[in-house]
């Protein structure tokens, strides 16, 4: 099939399907398949992009996951970024704005990307 901007999810399969058996070839990068499989990534990335958007995430969600996921409970986490319980509580009830710091806090010790923090 020739390289032109995916406009079905029948596109989207074929070119999802195509592009894992080239992936399996391990092709060189530069080489006229490498070129190839890059465009159609950047084909399958459009597409996926007006069409099934990934909603923004909810920055408390995301540091309550996170807080789960660690398995820690409110006061550890507290501790953890070397805030008091209580201002903490205050944040994740969206009493009070997230700081710099705190910010700087959840990405470094938690592992939230900058963009959810930005938001």
């Amino acid at each position: 099939m020739e390289l032109r901007p995916i406009r079905t999810d029948e596109e989207l399969d074929y070119w999802a399907e195509w592009l894992e058996l080239s992936l399996d070839k391990k092709p060189e990068k530069g080489s006229e398949l490498g070129d190839k499989i890059e465009m159609v990534i950047l084909l399958i990335k459009d597409y996926e992009d007006k069409h099934y958007p990934i909603p923004d995430l909810d920055l408390i969600e995301t540091i309550k996951y996170k807080q789960t996921e660690i398995g820690l409970n409110q006061s550890e986490l507290a501790e953890l970024l070397g805030i008091g319980k209580s201002y903490l509580s205050a944040i994740l009830s969206g009493k009070k704005p997230l700081t710099l710091t705190v910010a700087k806090q959840l990405h470094k010790k938690l592992g939230i990307s900058a963009d959810v923090l930005l938001v």
